[in-house]
């Protein structure tokens, strides 16, 4: 090639250099802008989702705290009228309550009521008032003498006329004896201890709780023993064949399956099993068994996944046998992503409506289950049932039933945390 052919190749090259560098800082500015924009709607997703989350939670923290209150009104109860035998050897017996009824407690309750109330606010009574007066008495037998000063329920519609409720006569009533000191709203423990009831005043959530917390015993006592060994004999002994893939495709669409489907399946096979036991926590947590034990499964393989190859071979290298090596190595160190799936996909179970409701767990349960078998219900179905009154009193009581529930899916993912940070190991 002559000298002025490398002269010009030389100089078309020093014309097209600036315009070559023009372009790559184009592309460049671009490049930035589009990650700056990235990075903007990636902050405000998660502002947005934050946002949400905190009207959430002060909505149903607004609304629920006035559910673990309820209205009551101040009644003098004067024992000298009536004598009441309340011996803390009586007070001590099972049917200590019956016994009271037994001696007039309910008339000397309602009579007190009327004389300080006046008829009207004493007819609007809760009907089981005289129950708190018993409780009281129970807990303090020296409170059956003279003349004693008890807080008991009021009625729903005196309860609602104190709420803003009701008609003008009603909420005249509950102004005038609120100014006189003789209503107001106190924090209602029983809340936590009573069960289901008809009247927004008496009604708890110990018994929805109490089969909740049955059920996921039995969903659990099902679902991880079975899950865990499936997830160590597909990942550990399996032959890799189409029979296992079928079952791997098998269980990742189990996972995927509406929860109501396995409500069929529960009101399919395990009602007619066993047809007596219809609405009973064994069957609930059968039902939620099948439907945890795919997500338990999967989290499972992958924690065993997880486990590096060198484990495997340094433990046969020393002398183990097949089965101590899975056992006493990897299994020790998959148990952290095992527990974390698993309390996961309780969480989700305990959450669950739609599979119960097919089962028959919707009834109307006044006392708390004794065992597996007995009638029960769960919270959430019990939060379903209450969001359907149309008593304004039940709006506060299912708003606090929530945030009892999240308070447990809080309490059940904390463990989640706390289990993986205490067997997690790093190699």
């Amino acid at each position: 090639m002559s000298d002025t052919s490398l002269t010009d190749s030389a100089a078309a090259q020093a014309a097209l250099g600036p315009t070559r560098s023009v372009a790559f800082e184009a592309r460049l500015k671009r490049r930035y802008r589009a990650e700056k924009r990235f990075k903007a709607m990636g902050l405000g997703a998660i502002l947005f989702s934050v946002a949400m989350l905190l009207i959430l939670l002060v909505t149903m923290v607004g609304n629920g705290i006035g559910g673990f209150k309820r209205a009551e009104v101040q009644v003098p109860v004067d024992f000298a009228a009536v004598g009441i035998s309340a011996t803390p050897e009586m007070l001590n017996q099972p049917g200590a309550m019956e016994l009271l009824r037994a001696q007039g407690l309910p008339e000397l309750v309602e009579f007190s009521a009327e004389q300080a109330l006046g008829p009207i606010a004493a007819a609007d009574l809760s009907p089981n008032a005289w129950q708190d007066v018993g409780n009281a008495i129970i807990a303090d037998p020296s409170r059956a003498q003279g003349q004693q000063t008890f807080w008991i329920p009021a009625g729903g519609d005196l309860a609602k006329a104190y709420s803003g409720d009701g008609s003008t006569e009603e909420k005249a009533l509950a102004a005038k004896l609120s100014a006189e000191g003789k209503l107001a709203q106190h924090f209602d423990g029983g809340f936590l201890t009573r069960s289901d009831a008809t009247d927004p005043q008496e009604v708890g959530i110990w018994g929805a709780l109490k089969g909740s917390i049955l059920t996921m015993i039995v969903t659990l006592a099902l679902a991880f023993p079975i899950g865990v060994l499936a997830a160590l004999y597909l990942e550990e002994y399996a032959p890799k064949n189409r029979w296992t893939d079928l079952i791997e495709v098998s269980i990742n669409n189990l996972a995927a399956v509406p929860s109501i489907i396995f409500g069929l399946l529960g009101l399919a096979v395990f009602l007619w099993l066993f047809p007596d036991m219809r609405s009973a926590p064994l069957i609930g947590g059968m039902t939620l068994a099948l439907m945890t034990m795919p997500v338990i499964v999967i989290a499972g393989r992958n924690a065993i996944k997880a486990v590096p190859p060198s484990i495997r071979d340094g433990a046969l290298a020393v002398g183990a046998s097949p089965v101590q090596v899975v056992f006493h190595h990897v299994l020790p160190l998959a148990l952290p992503g095992i527990l974390t799936g698993t309390i996961i996909g309780m969480a989700r179970a305990l959450g669950e409506t739609a599979p119960l409701l097919m089962i028959g767990m919707r009834a109307f349960v006044a006392s708390p289950p004794d065992g597996l078998t007995s009638p029960a219900t769960v919270l959430p179905v019990q939060i379903f049932l209450w969001s359907d009154e149309i008593d304004r009193g039940f709006v506060e009581r299912t708003s606090a039933a929530i945030i009892v529930l999240l308070l447990f899916l809080l309490a059940m993912n904390g463990l989640a945390i706390y289990l993986r940070n205490k067997f997690e190991k790093t190699w």
